[in-house]
C-alpha cells in the first residue's frame, strides 16, 4: 500500500471517529406519572322498590327502626294475619302457666261450623266435638293456617272468642301497637277488625323477641293432622333460605298479604306487604324488601349497657365524680357506607349533686344521621352515690352559689362501630 492510500484510510477512520463522537445521546426515559386517585365518595343508593299493594314496610329487627314504608299507617284488613296475634297470646298465657302444650281442647260447634271444612277459608279439618292436644291445634293455626283451630284456641284459653278478643287487644297495647284492633281470632272481615303494616311489623317483632320457641314453629313447610298433610302457604320458605317466617293473609276484600322474617348474618328483617294482587305478587313484593334492606342497610352496636360513656364531676357526695352510661345497648341501623357520617351527642346537668341512685336518668344520648335523630336513649347513674360529709356539703353548696345551673350538651364517646 503506497502512502498515499495509507493517509487516505487513516483520514477517513479519523472522520468516523469524530462523527460517532458528535452523535447526541438519547435522553433517560423518566418513570410514567401515576394518575391521581380521586377520594371515593359515597356509594349511591338506588331508590326503593316501588310495590303494587296497599301498603307496606321493612323494619329492622334488632332496632324496630322502619327502614322502607309506604302508607304504613293505613288501616287495613289483617285477614289470617290476625293469627300472629292469636298465636302471641296462646304463647303468652302458656308462658303465664294459665294453659299447657299437652292440654286436650274440644272442638266446638262455633269452631267447626265457622272455621270448619264446610266454610271457603283455611282449615285444619278439626272433627266436631272431637278433642285435640293443644300443641297440635297451634302447629295447626301457624302452619296450616286453620280458621277452626284458632277458634278453638281462643275459646280454650279465654272461655269465648269475644274474650280472647278482648285480650288480644289487651296485648296489642301493651306491645306498641297503636292502630289496631281485633273482634276474632281468625281473621274473618269485620268493620270493627284492622290494624296496619307498622303494627303487624311491631307484632312480629315481639313475637320472635318474647317467644323464640314459638317462632320456630313458622319455618316449619306441613303438618299433617287427620291423615291430611297441608303446606306452609309462604311460598317464601322455599324460595330464600333465610325466610323463616312469618304468616300469610287472604280475603277478598284485604287481598293477598304477607308478613316475612329473614336472618342473614347477625342481621335480620321483618317485611309485611299488606293487599296485593296475587299470592306471587305478595311474595315477590316481601323478596323485593328483603333483598333490598340487607343490601343497603347494616347495623350497629354503638354502645354497651351500663359501659361509662361519661364521669362528669360530683358535687356534695363521698366520690368526687359519677358513672354515667345507658341501661341498655344502643343499635342503630343505618344506610351501608355512612356509619362514619353518625353524630353523637350527650344533654346533661352542668353540675351533678349528690345524692344519686343507679338507674336515674340524668340526661340523654341522641345519635343523629344528616340532621335526623336515629336513636335517641336515657344516660343513667350506673352506680349509687351517696351524700359527703357535712363539710363537703358545705363547702361544695357555697361553690355551687356562684355556678350557673344551665344544661349544655356534651359531645358523646365514639360508638364502638360493632
Amino acid at each position: 500500500m503506497n502512502k498515499f492510500a495509507c493517509a487516505s484510510l487513516l483520514a477517513a477512520s479519523f472522520l468516523a471517529s469524530v462523527a460517532i463522537a458528535q452523535t447526541p445521546e438519547l435522553p433517560t426515559p423518566s418513570a410514567v406519572p401515576k394518575p391521581v386517585i380521586p377520594t371515593a365518595a359515597a356509594a349511591p343508593t338506588p331508590p326503593p322498590p316501588t310495590l303494587k299493594a296497599k301498603s307496606w314496610v321493612l323494619m329492622d329487627f334488632a332496632t324496630g327502626q322502619v327502614l322502607l314504608d309506604g302508607n304504613a299507617e293505613q288501616r287495613v284488613e289483617p285477614a289470617s294475619i290476625t293469627k300472629i296475634m292469636t298465636s302471641y297470646v296462646v304463647s303468652a298465657e302458656l308462658a303465664h302457666g294459665k294453659i299447657h302444650l299437652e292440654d286436650a281442647v274440644r272442638i266446638s260447634e262455633n269452631a267447626w261450623r265457622s272455621g270448619g271444612a264446610g266454610t271457603d277459608g283455611s282449615t285444619s279439618f278439626l272433627e266436631l266435638n272431637s278433642e285435640v292436644p293443644l300443641k297440635q291445634l297451634l302447629y295447626g293455626m301457624i302452619i296450616q293456617s286453620g280458621n277452626d283451630a284458632a277458634i278453638a284456641l281462643a275459646e280454650h284459653t279465654a272461655g269465648s272468642e269475644p274474650l280472647f278478643a278482648d285480650l288480644m287487644n289487651q296485648y296489642a297495647a301493651q306491645i306498641g301497637m297503636t292502630d289496631t284492633h281485633y273482634v276474632d281470632a281468625s281473621g274473618l272481615p269485620n268493620e270493627n277488625h284492622y290494624t296496619t303494616a307498622r303494627d303487624i311489623a311491631v307484632l312480629s317483632r315481639a313475637l320472635i323477641r318474647d317467644f323464640p320457641a314459638e317462632y320456630d314453629i313458622y319455618k316449619i313447610k306441613e303438618f299433617e293432622w287427620n291423615g291430611i298433610t297441608q303446606h306452609n302457604r309462604n311460598t317464601l320458605l322455599w324460595r330464600d333460605s333465610s325466610v323463616d317466617g312469618i304468616k300469610t293473609g287472604h280475603t277478598s276484600s284485604a287481598g293477598y298479604c304477607l308478613a316475612t322474617s329473614a336472618k342473614r348474618g347477625d342481621q335480620r328483617l321483618i317485611a309485611v306487604v299488606m293487599g296485593a294482587d296475587s299470592e306471587k305478587s305478595r311474595a315477590d313484593a316481601n323478596q323485593e324488601l328483603l333483598s333490598y334492606g340487607f343490601r343497603f342497610f347494616e347495623s350497629h352496636r354503638l354502645y354497651e349497657a351500663s359501659k361509662p360513656l361519661a364521669n362528669p364531676e360530683l358535687w356534695k357526695g363521698e366520690a368526687d365524680t359519677a358513672d354515667l352510661g345507658v341501661g341498655e345497648d344502643v343499635m342503630v341501623t343505618l344506610p351501608r357506607g355512612r356509619y362514619a357520617d353518625l353524630k353523637a351527642t350527650m344533654d346533661l346537668p352542668k353540675y351533678l349533686v349528690a345524692p344519686l341512685q343507679k338507674g336515674q336518668q340524668v340526661g340523654s344520648l341522641k345519635v343523629q344521621l344528616d340532621g335526623k335523630t336515629l336513636v335517641e336513649r336515657p344516660i343513667v347513674v350506673l352506680a349509687d352515690v351517696a351524700e359527703g360529709g357535712f363539710f363537703k356539703r358545705m363547702s361544695d353548696g357555697v361553690m355551687l352559689w356562684f355556678k350557673s345551673d344551665d344544661a349544655a350538651p356534651a359531645a358523646a364517646p365514639a360508638p364502638n362501630g360493632q
